[in-house]
């Protein structure tokens, strides 16, 4: 994908191209802004009109989905090993700073995705929102995409789910709850751990921990199931046992229905951002971290399953195991939203295998 397919005006032929920055900032289609206000001081948002806004994702993904829905590219939540950063460079934009703070708004997305949906060629597909960069991340604040969206869902009775680390998602509450009065519904909440200096450095743009977890809380209250995708696990920063069980006994005291663990990836474009900011704040890891995903992206297999198995013991002893959620999904529900973590759940046993997706 390029900048101009995001365009709601034909792209220039090759012969009539314009250099790379007017095709980027110059045309009709792309309108840049600034607001100084505390909130969005350093930040440009380039708005566009794109020309679809459901997604396939590629047959070869490991994803439990098929459709995404994105209205937003880059993120103000400033996470430093967020994998989306090599997204940027498609609209060659930078994945460091520029992932952070230049974000492309898809201005048109309720009403495109209206559109769509109603189309005779749509056939009521799950949606996933959230997989990406964050649909509540704090540019919604300004540009309210998500009720529009939201709306054409539940009128379409359209089944979609929810990844967020934003607590923005409860002005929409009384949306996502007649969404699940009419379709399924998921809504998940990502809190890794609850470590305070941890979050401050490697998450700074985002809520806090608890905050998060006020919104699983306030979903309960209101009868909407909410898992949490406990993303990422962070070697030798977040991945003590003390530290692992004192995040699942947060998210039990919240209502969560589950507990999902998935350990840190590195991706290209998230790896090199991530690895500098590991030599500025934890200098004595960097080699630790080149020897254990020297292989890849991925932590090795033997770590994945370890970190699995001390969540699903402290996820049992908290009474939010894969046993218990099991055994819930044959109990009658008091409302029909549905948690998101049912998608991404690791199979129970004394040792399961790791489910690595790349959500985070």
């Amino acid at each position: 994908m390029r900048w101009d397919h995001l365009a709601g005006t034909p792209a220039a032929s090759p012969a009539s191209a314009a250099p790379a920055d007017i095709a980027l900032f110059g045309t009709d289609a792309v309108t840049t802004r600034t607001f100084d206000t505390p909130e969005f001081r350093g930040v440009t948002f380039h708005e566009v009109r794109a020309r679809s806004i459901v997604n396939r994702v590629p047959g070869a993904s490991r994803m439990p989905f098929e459709w995404t829905v994105n209205p937003y590219r880059g993120c103000t939540h400033a996470c430093v090993y967020c994998f989306a950063r090599r997204t940027h460079s498609y609209l060659d934009l930078d994945t460091g700073i520029g992932f952070d703070s230049q974000i492309v708004v898809k201005v048109n997305a309720p009403e495109l995705l209206r559109a769509q949906l109603a189309s005779l060629r749509w056939q009521g597909a799950h949606i996933a929102m959230g997989t990406n960069v964050d649909c509540y991340q704090r540019a919604e604040g300004r540009y309210r995409l998500m009720p529009g969206i939201l709306e054409a869902l539940r009128d379409h009775a359209n089944p979609f789910s929810i990844l967020t680390k934003g607590t923005l998602i409860l002005r929409d509450l009384d949306l996502i709850r007649q969404a699940a009065d009419v379709t399924e519904v998921g809504v998940s909440v990502s809190v890794g751990f609850t470590d305070h200096e941890l979050w401050r450095t490697v998450e700074p743009g985002t809520p806090a921990p608890e905050r998060r977890l006020d919104v699983v809380r306030t979903l309960a209250g209101h009868g909407i199931g909410c898992g949490v995708l406990m993303a990422p696990v962070i070697p030798f920063l977040g991945d003590r046992p003390e530290q692992l069980r004192a995040t699942v006994r947060a998210i039990a005291e919240a209502g969560a229905t589950s507990v999902t663990p998935l350990v840190l990836h590195l991706r290209p474009g998230a790896r090199e951002w991530f690895m500098s900011w590991l030599g500025r704040h934890h200098p004595g890891l960097v080699g630790r971290y080149e020897r254990m995903y020297a292989a890849g992206a991925y932590a090795p297999t033997w770590y994945q399953r370890r970190i699995t198995r001390q969540v699903h013991e402290f996820a049992d002893e908290f009474g939010i195991g894969p046993g218990r959620r099991e055994a819930s999904r044959s109990q009658p529900r008091s409302h029909r939203g549905t948690p998101l973590p049912d998608h991404h759940a690791q199979a129970p046993g004394p040792d399961p295998g790791p489910v690595q997706l790349t959500l985070l």
